[in-house]
């Protein structure tokens, strides 16, 4: 008998998104992480995306309709879910299955606000991404070197479906270094504003490891750093930004910063510092400017409020040997929520490397 498959439901963006519950072992072995995979399936075929500033036209899918593109899977930053229909829709709208998944104790999965985002080691996240491959492997099973639907290989043992992982900010740093260690499962990495880097750089990540290092003995202490809400203020419809942002999925400032998860942060940028190797391309898309001061301005309404993008872009050297770096002028910390223009300039760049390393041959 054959095993039963996700149990899909339609999603809280609507009918054309659908979610299932993944749940795998917890490292500890004190129960089950439970986190939310998200799908986009269109209606109807050939639309455009309504937000992203421009008209994607939609590409072939392959001979007979069938889909031959690798498949799209997003992971979004702490404290965050995934929400941005544009973005799933510019995937879908060229021809590649979209996924995005809210990782446990985030957004759709959250079970404790007062613990939201907390974890100990950024790799309790490895089992629920690989959960989510597994799911998309199974739905789309693309060939690693042809992209050709798998009915048309002689034999497929062994051959991973990869996936093209797309990281924001914290998310970012998760998918780096899952790209890291499931080389094989991940064709192309795309990183929106990736928490590489402490601000100030290496040097302040030295100095701050010992301010964590009471984390072994008390892990859940929360740390006393400035709680602001100057990112939420420019994405949220219910302030400046353009975006339907559920406050009880995502916190306006964030959830609490306890030391455990700090020196998980530290220790998973030290490991990128080291130097990583990615074989696959790589696309990092950041702002022009950080404005990181105490004091609300209009102008946050067109930098990074949240990381030092400068830090961001001399850490993207020790990921690869293929890098591109694109530097937006006006970005938001999420450079596909930033105002419609700047939007339609971050698309026009990701569409323009996509026909270069993830597009497969005429």
């Amino acid at each position: 008998m054959m095993a039963a498959g996700p149990e899909w439901v339609q999603d809280i963006l609507g009918p054309d998104y659908q979610s299932t519950t993944l749940r795998v072992p917890a490292r500890d072995g004190t129960g089950d992480y439970r986190s939310t995979l998200v799908r986009h399936r269109p209606a109807g075929s050939g639309s455009a995306p309504a937000r992203t500033g421009g008209a994607w036209p939609p590409r072939e899918a392959g001979a007979g309709g069938r889909q031959v593109l690798p498949p799209v899977l997003f992971i979004h930053g702490w404290s965050d879910y995934f929400y941005n229909t544009a973005l799933a829709e510019f995937f879908t709208s060229r021809g590649h299955p979209f996924y995005a998944i809210d990782l446990h104790n985030h957004g759709r999965s959250l079970d404790s606000v007062e613990l939201g985002g907390y974890v100990a080691d950024l790799a309790d996240y490895d089992a629920e991404i690989l959960a989510a491959h597994q799911l998309i492997a199974g739905a789309h099973p693309v060939d690693a070197a042809e992209h050709r639907p798998a009915e048309q290989l002689a034999d497929r043992t062994g051959v991973p479906t990869p996936v093209v992982l797309v990281g924001h900010s914290t998310g970012g740093l998760i998918a780096t270094l899952w790209a890291h260690h499931h080389p094989g499962l991940v064709g192309n990495l795309i990183l929106n504003s990736p928490w590489l880097e402490i601000q100030g750089g290496a040097a302040i990540r030295r100095a701050a490891t010992p301010l964590v290092q009471l984390a072994d003995l008390r892990p859940l202490m929360r740390m006393r750093v400035p709680e602001r809400s100057f990112y939420w203020r420019g994405i949220s419809d219910q302030a400046y930004g353009e975006w339907p942002v559920d406050k009880s999925l995502r916190p306006p400032q964030a959830f609490p910063v306890r030391a455990g998860w700090m020196k998980a942060i530290l220790a998973a940028q030290q490991e990128v510092a080291s130097g990583l190797k990615l074989p696959m391309p790589i696309l990092v898309l950041l702002s022009a400017k950080s404005m990181l001061g105490p004091v609300w301005s209009d102008a946050m309404l067109h930098a990074d409020v949240v990381l030092d993008v400068r830090s961001l872009a001399l850490r993207t050297l020790s990921l690869g040997d293929s890098v591109s770096l694109e530097r937006i002028e006006g970005a938001l910390h999420e450079v596909f929520l930033s105002l419609g223009p700047v939007r339609h300039e971050a698309y026009a760049r990701l569409e323009r490397w996509m026909r270069g390393y993830v597009d497969p041959p005429a």
